[in-house]
């Protein structure tokens, strides 16, 4: 019923989105009515993708070629969407100019013409984007920490669909060449069944780094099971920090890492996040805290020196960080909380939805902590 509900919302938003692509962008256009049928043909079999792509989400059978076209129209959607009022905006500009109807028209046919190239060069780009993963370097200075040591944040995977096997192998043949001492993995590993997930995770156990890998579940992992995912990835030689820390380093010249599960679980009434317990023994030795989302800064009451935190996808497609900003205190980067506490937050190395990218790259983060 709760998926029912989700997906009659979901696509009446996406319809009406369309709609008003069609009246107040399509329609306006300078160009023949043959051309303007074809866009608007376009768009009701772009809308029908978005209606095909809810039922083959979690569908492992269907191919890779066909769950990469039905992944995309929501994007397209989107980001014609946003096409549409900077349309709007500078067609209002056009008509409110003082200058000759014959010039007038000259200007509406060049924005016509522009609007359209822009509108197709922007989805070629985003998709682009997707399909290179960039790696994100960041220096952070922690009081009382001893030695320097180099993390890799992996972030919002979000293994199933195009994000396969084949995907995390070469993820980790990348990783494996930073030379880390230890690998995070700040949550949303997986977003799929597991019997679907396993030969995409068991790639994991390839990871390679001084002190070994570690992962937090984040809010997808409750929609699958979270327990299974916790049990698989422990089998993989990963350790899950589950409201708990660990000593990384030498004795007394290293740094505690803490791991708390995702705020989602409050919801749930499970699962739920629990800083006293994940800090429990640490004294006042440097703190390192992966929290999935960044808001759960908002619960540390305790000195942390760093959070590691994802989730934001670093709004994944522009303007939509701009949104995420209303929920998230932090949507990507390094950001000084407080005195004590800096947060880091992982753009995503995956994607969720549309393979699409705009403003917000895929990335690695090679974070090296090193002594104030």
């Amino acid at each position: 019923m709760r998926f029912i509900i989700f997906a009659t919302i979901f696509l009446s938003v996406m319809a009406l989105l369309s709609l008003f692509i069609s009246r107040r962008f399509i329609r306006k256009l300078h160009f023949s009515k043959r051309v303007k049928r074809y866009l608007n043909l376009f768009l009701l079999v772009n809308l029908f993708g978005v209606v095909a792509y809810m039922f083959v989400r979690y569908n492992p059978s269907v191919p890779n070629w066909a769950y990469f076209l039905l992944s995309l129209p929501i994007g397209i959607i989107f980001l014609l969407f946003i096409a549409t009022i900077f349309y709007e905006f500078f067609a209002f500009i056009i008509n409110k100019t003082p200058v000759s109807e014959k010039r007038r028209d000259f200007f509406k046919k060049g924005l016509d013409i522009g609007a359209v190239a822009v509108a197709g060069s922007i989805n070629a780009k985003a998709m682009y984007n997707a399909k290179h993963i960039e790696l994100e370097k960041v220096t952070v200075k922690i009081k009382k920490l001893k030695n320097s040591y180099k993390i890799i944040q992996l972030s919002d995977v979000h293994i199933g669909g195009l994000v396969d096997k084949t995907f995390i192998a070469n993820l980790v043949k990348r990783v494996n060449t930073l030379n880390a001492d230890i690998v995070v993995i700040t949550g949303d590993l997986v977003d799929t069944k597991m019997k679907y997930a396993k030969p995409a995770l068991d790639e994991l156990k390839n990871l390679s780094s001084k002190y070994g890998t570690y992962f937090i579940v984040g809010n997808h992992e409750y929609f699958h099971d979270v327990q299974a995912i916790i049990n698989y990835v422990n089998s993989l030689g990963i350790k899950t920090l589950e409201n708990e820390n660990v000593y990384i380093g030498e004795k007394d010249k290293g740094f505690y890492l803490a791991g708390v599960y995702d705020i989602f679980g409050n919801r749930i009434n499970a699962y739920i996040p629990d800083l006293k317990k994940a800090l429990e023994g640490t004294d006042d030795a440097p703190k390192v805290l992966l929290a999935h989302q960044p808001r759960y800064i908002k619960e540390i009451d305790q000195k942390v020196d760093l959070v590691l935190s994802g989730h934001t996808h670093g709004g994944q497609i522009a303007p939509f960080n701009l949104l995420v900003k209303l929920q998230q205190p932090y949507v990507k980067g390094l950001n000084q909380h407080n005195e004590d506490t800096q947060i880091y937050v992982n753009k995503g190395t995956g994607f969720w939805g549309p393979p699409m990218r705009l403003g917000a790259s895929s990335e690695i983060s090679e974070i090296t902590i090193i002594p104030a």
